[in-house]
């Protein structure tokens, strides 16, 4: 299973080169590399028959769609390059994407931004070779191919733009190493113990997604940056060393709790959505109180002219001194960015909001929305990008949410007297219903039962202590650099008597 993350360095024009990621073995693990140069890194066995899975970016003129091309070679045979994919989005600008490829013995599943693209399954029992046998080497290159690469090979590369360097980073590797034939019944061994049992077998979900916990476990990136100079496309391969956490069902994991028939379970218990109109919202909430946890939805927001409603999926215990934690998407007049509204409640106490836009259209796909709630911190995360942080600052004097249990809520409801541009535009109720949709709801908490707060607490779940990584902190300040667009630790009108402690402390 290996683990690559990745910064490109793209600009704006001809890219005609192929920078390619291939993986080569049967030695499961997860890897990174951390280096800046333009070169060449592969993953592959060796000889006529050898095994073989790619990931190749094919550059492209200005304007046009990157192309992801895809392969898969056993025993020395390939010509499995018939899934080829545009990117839905513009890979040399922004925040670095999420690339995957997760090896199992069940299937090769290749991902973008956490979305399965390719699932390449082990058909062995039909006659299909599948790569098992072969252990391999990592390799990445960055190469001229125009005689193929872009348009079938019709468009050249532009050689008044070079030279085109590709950039590599945090190179890690969990997985069986191989020094000499022995080392087969070692890793064995360390897999029938169940070191790695928890990926060895796994497929997609029955949605047909990989789980959000892929997303965040994998980090894997692939940042193609602005340049001054033409760059050649870029690449990737990882196979994935995660703890997936499979996506549950809703009729088992929630109760429709308001809307008298305004939410509707679908698909078998795989879709929920909410609707509002001028009479009643609605909402749901989890069957299970959690104290920590890691929580993921899927969400595709209200579309169009959604000024006035909020949409939202939040954490909170009860009573006047409850705890919460807030996710909640502030509708828009069409053409304007959605507001991701967030906000912290400790003991009843909140006024800690925080607001950021989207840097896409939540409206045209389902993206993952999620909040890690560990006794260090609170993050919040969109597909997998932190945008905000909350410390536990009790040791100056800040309380924090970690006695309460939480279920987990989602609702639809109107706000125009406050939710867009601060009541000033209201509902335009001619657009009802307004309906948005939640999928792929995981928990992967401590379960309250009323008597397990300590044994709860003192859970090994990898989630507990985990903290932001240089990448991912890197990542919170170009969101909050680029997005943030409300801060009440910078509200001094709002604190005359002084900002709140916590921000003093940050």
């Amino acid at each position: 299973f290996y683990l690559f993350l990745f910064r490109l360095f793209c600009s704006w024009t001809r890219r005609l080169l192929v920078a390619t990621c291939t993986v080569i073995s049967t030695s499961h693990g997860a890897t990174a590399v951390e280096r800046s140069s333009t070169s060449s890194e592969a993953i592959s066995s060796q000889g006529p028959t050898h095994d073989e899975i790619d990931f190749e970016f094919l550059g492209n003129l200005s304007g046009d769609p990157y192309v992801l091309h895809t392969n898969v070679f056993t025993q020395g045979k390939g010509n499995r390059e018939q899934q080829q994919f545009n990117l839905w989005f513009d890979p040399t600008k922004g925040l670095p994407h999420l690339l995957h490829h997760m090896e199992s013995t069940a299937c090769n599943i290749f991902a973008v931004d956490g979305t399965p693209i390719r699932d390449f399954k082990n058909l062995e029992s039909k006659g299909v070779w599948f790569p098992k046998n072969q252990p391999m080497w990592l390799y990445s290159s960055l190469w001229n191919a125009d005689d193929r690469a872009t348009r079938g090979g019709l468009v050249k590369t532009h050689w008044t733009q070079a030279p085109f360097t590709a950039s590599f980073r945090n190179f890690k590797a969990n997985a069986c190493q191989w020094t000499s034939p022995s080392d087969t019944s070692r890793c064995s061994s360390a897999l029938s113990s169940g070191k790695h049992q928890v990926w060895m077998t796994r497929e997609l979900d029955s949605r047909h997604h990989l789980s959000p916990t892929i997303a965040l476990d994998c980090l894997i990136s692939l940042a193609m940056a602005s340049s001054q100079s033409s760059t050649a496309a870029c690449f990737f391969l990882a196979l994935c060393l995660a703890s997936i956490a499979l996506a549950g069902n809703f009729y088992q994991d929630v109760d429709i709790t308001w809307g008298d028939g305004r939410a509707k379970i679908l698909d078998d218990g795989q879709l929920l959505t909410l609707s509002l109109d001028k009479y009643s919202g609605s909402g749901f909430q989890s069957r299970n109180q959690y104290l920590y946890g890691k929580f993921d939805m899927h969400i595709k927001l209200v579309p169009g002219d959604s000024a006035g409603t909020v949409a939202t999926f939040y954490l909170s215990s009860q009573g006047n001194t409850h705890d919460e934690i807030d996710l909640e998407f502030l509708g828009n007049l069409s053409g304007d960015p959605y507001v991701v509204h967030t906000n912290l409640y400790t003991q009843g106490k909140g006024d800690r909001e925080q607001q950021f836009y989207l840097w896409f259209d939540p409206t045209m796909d389902f993206h993952t929305y999620s909040v890690l709630w560990n006794p260090r911190h609170v993050v919040f995360y969109v597909d997998g990008t932190p945008i905000r942080e909350f410390r536990n600052g009790e040791l100056a004097g800040v309380p924090y949410p970690k006695s309460q249990a939480m279920r987990a809520y989602a609702s639809l409801w109107d706000a125009d007297d406050w939710a867009t541009r601060g009541g000033q535009v209201k509902t335009d109720w001619s657009k009802a219903p307004f309906t948005a949709s939640y999928r792929n709801y995981t928990a992967d908490g401590c379960v309250w039962n009323n008597s397990g707060a300590a044994s709860c607490a003192m859970g090994s779940h990898s989630w507990m202590w985990q903290e932001l990584d240089p990448n991912a902190m890197d990542r919170l300040k170009w969101v909050q650099k680029n997005y943030m667009i409300y801060n009440y630790c910078t509200d001094v009108r709002r604190f005359p008597q002084g900002l709140p402690r916590e921000c003093n402390a940050s």
